[in-house]
């Protein structure tokens, strides 16, 4: 009898390590997720730019490593990429060299709809990487009597938000009493990091930048206020802020 335990444990165990080794296999191998050609060494030839990405599993549509694989007559590179959902890289000159340049982006799939980006470049042969512009300043407030300030900028007018028909939740939450006094003093919104870019034509003289979009929400995070819209310009090697926008929610 204790032979056949000793058979059936060792089937088991020889079945599991088998489904482990055929499960490892079904998730370290690349698949190629999509093929491109555009010209981003400025040579007037256009390169293949092979997209791939390692699944998390074969169960899964997140991809846990996703690279590109870049190739001329003469050249090959690789980047390297942030894992996400839905990967997929578009070509646009954004730094105004004339040579289009590797934008990349995925779904990070969080409740947020936050995004992952990459910028890349290639110049005299040489991959370089450049980096994505960042808001310096952001601030917003509760103030009394159910309202809520947004300033965009350190010298710009803030933008006076009414949130009397959230009144209820606020007060629930501890922030407002029944009469419309903060009992949180300094009580802050919630500012997300930028979720979203895309690339987008500024004009024919000065070619292409990029539009990003930030969530502000109130006491959380589907608390909704608005979203801030702001258009991007690289220059001088670094971006600058062409127009900033306040898109309200409420």
């Amino acid at each position: 009898m204790r032979h056949i335990y000793t058979f059936v444990l060792f089937i088991i165990l020889l079945f599991l390590f088998l489904l482990q080794n055929v499960y490892a296999e079904e998730t370290t191998t690349p698949t190629l997720i999509q093929t491109y050609h555009a010209d981003v060494t400025g040579d007037n030839k256009p390169e293949t730019i092979k997209l791939l990405g390692t699944l998390f599993s074969s169960e899964s549509a997140y991809y846990r490593e996703i690279w590109a694989e870049i190739s001329n007559d003469q050249n090959q590179w690789q980047i390297m990429y942030p894992g996400g959902y839905d990967p997929s890289l578009q070509f646009v000159d954004l730094n105004h060299d004339g040579i289009k340049d590797i934008f990349y982006q995925s779904a990070t799939g969080g409740s947020g709809g936050l995004y992952s980006y990459q910028l890349n470049t290639i110049l005299d042969t040489v991959l370089q990487k450049i980096p994505l512009p960042e808001q310096t300043y952001l601030s917003g407030s509760f103030q009394p009597h159910f309202k809520v300030n947004i300033q965009l900028t350190a010298t710009s007018k803030p933008i006076k938000v009414d949130v009397q028909a959230r009144e209820e939740d606020y007060i629930r939450l501890g922030i407002y009493n029944k009469e419309g006094n903060l009992i949180s003093k300094n009580k802050s919104v919630m500012i997300d990091p930028i979720a979203f870019f895309e690339p987008i034509k500024i004009s024919a003289s000065k070619g292409y930048g990029l539009k990003s979009y930030q969530q502000i929400s109130g006491a959380y995070h589907a608390d909704q206020l608005g979203t801030v819209e702001t258009i991007w310009y690289f220059e001088n090697d670094n971006w600058i802020i062409i127009k900033t926008d306040w898109v309200p929610s409420i």
